[in-house]
């Protein structure tokens, strides 16, 4: 990804954006020339669709996270590249990766009983084996392996069959078995040796050309890691998609391409990305790729809220599994997307093929809207039987989902309108409340409304819930940059319920040579210092532990951050600032 924070230039006063000093050719699309009308009708189900399973599987599941009797750290399907296993010894895995228990339809049945729409799974990852019958060579699960079968094929059988859309996921420009592979990513093993332009040309290219030719409608192809893809490199793919000319691309495969699909990974933006197609690609546990050690499942509510948060900003959520050697989808995973399946069977409405809320913030749930129909998803029912929904708005009625012929009581005035709701919630996760209008959405700001805790009992000051005070620094995306100016500083109002003792820390990036900037967090008379240091990039973000500071009063209090001092570029790219009671 490229660097957007901006710089002045001495004597001209010219704004320019580090990512034009880094003289990148213009963007393009995957669909060159398509017309808006065309690419909305080639966007229409990926919209509507709002969920999708993603599938990391290959032969990384044998070692599963262990390899010489240590566990290695991380992510399960880096194993080969953090625990440095050399290329011929990772390829002896291969012999035991006999997947006889994998069932095409079984799979896809479970991603259509929890009301996914869409599949994408892993035709080759980092490690350089192909999950399908390739004819570039012989290291793949085919030709590899005891299985003799391509489970790729049959995938694309069985989502036919069901009605599930089918894409693909490609390592393009990282693959640590084939020689050249490994040139702009990790290397620790001569066998890795050679020309990324000869392992582009000769394996990666044939490669995503016989995926995209010989297992019927591909409807996503989603690529990785674009480390040392250049323009060059970048122009041997754009033909190939016209091999399916209905295919949804995503900004990953490098130099100037754009794509059709923001990525953001293991996260959800504030404010989504406004204007784009988008989609968070999340684990269920912590690792894409299987580890048997790996119990740390996300419970269903959080499964369920971050749907909810997704549809509401406007993206699609692309939950992924890992399945085993054996081909088997791990039952915990099975489980929860089973009970997600059910609240989606009588909650689905204010899911799929709807639009992002009109609210910026909602601090009882989320909210989604189709035509005239305002989908309120509550998640903390309010204690006194009233919903409030920050818009000036007359409702021309309120039901519940799951009893529309119950007309609920509603008032509304200039500062809110009011549902009355049943004292008890019909849902214990996410209860759905639909409010009907005459006319659009006329919101109320609440940009000076105070934040409350999470469930956990912390504060998150989201980006997007700042104040920001200043000339240079705003808000794009879900992160505040341009901060060229260290008199700019940003401002969040809290409701503090109890005073007491916090731990903060920072999630931001700074691009290396920008680093150095000192600042303070303030509430009152109470300093917090800190000094930012580098991070890989001003798009490569990292959380970090700055210290703790009091709060003495309870009640609404003021928290801001301010540069101190700002020795190069920019301050930082500010994502998140996070207080965590001590107590």
């Amino acid at each position: 990804m490229t660097a957007r924070i901006c710089i002045l230039i001495g004597l001209c006063g010219i704004l320019l954006s580090a990512t034009l000093l880094s003289a990148q050719p213009a963007p393009q699309g995957s669909h060159p020339g398509e017309t808006k009308e065309q690419r909305d009708a080639r966007m229409k189900w990926w919209r509507e669709a709002r969920f999708g399973m993603f599938i990391h599987w290959g032969v990384y599941s044998v070692p599963a996270g262990t390899y010489d009797g240590k566990r290695i750290p991380n992510i399960g399907e880096w194993i080969m590249n953090h625990g440095k296993i050399p290329v011929e010894r990772y390829a002896q895995y291969t012999k035991d990766f006999d997947p006889t228990k994998f069932n095409a339809d079984e799979w896809v049945s479970i991603a259509k009983n929890a009301g996914m729409n869409y599949i994408v799974i892993t035709s080759k990852h980092h490690d350089g084996f192909a999950m399908f019958h390739t004819k570039v060579d012989g290291y793949n699960i085919y030709d590899s392996t005891p299985f003799k079968r391509d489970p790729l094929k049959e995938l694309a059988e069985a989502c036919q069959k069901q009605g599930i859309k089918l894409g693909f996921y490609y390592s393009q420009a990282q693959d640590w078995h084939h020689p050249g592979g490994a040139a702009a990513g990790g290397h620790w093993d001569k066998a890795q040796d050679g020309d990324m332009d000869k392992y582009i040309s000769d394996v990666a290219v044939p490669q995503v050309k016989e995926i995209l030719s010989n297992y019927g409608p591909v409807a996503v192809l989603w690529f990785d890691t674009p480390v040392g893809m250049t323009r060059e490199r970048v122009e041997q793919f754009v033909p190939l998609l016209s091999l399916q000319p209905q295919i949804i691309v995503n900004n990953r495969l490098g130099t100037g391409f754009t794509g059709d699909t923001e990525t953001p990974e293991q996260r959800i933006p504030p404010t989504g990305y406004p204007g784009k197609d988008w989609e968070t690609c999340m684990t269920m546990n912590d690792t894409w790729g299987y580890k048997s050690y790996d119990k740390n499942f996300k419970s269903v509510p959080t499964l369920l809220h971050n749907l909810c948060d997704i549809a509401s900003k406007g993206g699609n959520y692309l939950l992924n599994v890992g399945p085993t050697s054996e081909g088997i989808i791990p039952q915990p995973e099975v489980d929860r997307l089973e009970t997600v399946g059910k609240w989606l069977k009588t909650n689905g409405e204010a899911i799929y093929a709807t639009s992002a809320s009109p609210f910026r913030r909602l601090d009882w749930g989320r909210c989604t809207r189709k035509d005239n129909k305002l989908f309120l998803m509550v998640f903390d029912w309010p204690k006194d039987g009233k919903l409030a929904v920050p818009m000036s708005n007359k409702i021309s009625k309120a039901y519940l989902l799951t009893a529309p012929d119950k007309t609920l009581e509603t008032r509304s005035s200039e500062k809110s309108a009011q549902i009355t709701v049943p004292s008890e919630a019909p849902d214990p996760i996410v209860s759905v409340v639909v409010a009907e209008l005459d006319g659009d959405v006329q919101p109320i700001s609440m940009a000076d409304a105070p934040l409350n805790v999470d469930a956990n009992g912390a504060f998150r000051l989201e980006a997007g819930d700042a104040k920001i005070v200043g000339e240079t620094a705003q808000l794009e995306g879900d992160d505040i940059g341009y901060w060229t100016n260290k008199s700019d500083y940003v401002e969040w109002k809290l409701n503090v319920a109890k005073s007491g003792a916090f731990t903060v820390s920072l999630d931001y990036a700074c691009e290396p040579g920008s680093e150095g900037s000192e600042y303070a967090v303030i509430v009152g008379e109470q300093k917090l210092m800190g000094k930012i240091t580098a991070t890989r990039s001003w798009r490569n973000f990292r959380t970090v532990k700055v210290g703790t500071i009091q709060i003495d009063q309870p009640g609404v209090v003021a928290l801001q951050l301010k540069p101190l001092s700002k020795p190069n570029l920019a301050v930082m790219n500010l994502r998140t600032l996070i207080l965590k009671p001590q107590n």
